[in-house]
């Protein structure tokens, strides 16, 4: 896979994100691999990490990086694919305790609708 330009980003649920130590381990793989920003969903059910680069092969690497840290229910439910930049960008790594928080960042990203598709919450149509 190519170093491709523009900006990608990718969505991943687990059954739930608890352990520190594995969070450390996913918060240095997207410093290593390159991923702009790093928005995590931890403490309780279900766990959701939302990833986004300007390095496509670098986000598809870590998106592996992650599914081998053997979260339970692990589904990468938005693969590593291209999007347009639309509202706000952060950088570095945000954490939240809340899934309300996590909408809240969505939708100001612009990313409301596709969140909520991918997630299962609304239909696709």
């Amino acid at each position: 896979m190519s170093r491709t330009a523009g900006l990608f980003n990718c969505l991943i649920r687990t059954h739930h994100i608890t352990s520190r130590k594995k969070l450390q381990r996913v918060r240095r793989a997207a410093q290593q691999l390159n991923v702009d920003w790093l928005l995590v969903r931890s403490g309780g059910s279900p766990g959701i990490m939302f990833a986004e680069s300007h390095d496509e092969a670098g986000l598809t690497e870590w998106v592996a990086t992650v599914q081998a840290l053997r979260y339970k229910d692990f589904r990468c439910v938005a693969k590593p694919a291209p999007v347009k930049e639309v509202g706000k960008r952060a950088l570095g790594f945000d954490e939240t305790e809340s899934v309300a928080e996590f909408a809240k960042e969505m939708e100001g990203r612009g990313l409301g609708g596709w969140w909520r598709r991918a997630m299962g919450y609304e239909n696709g149509g």
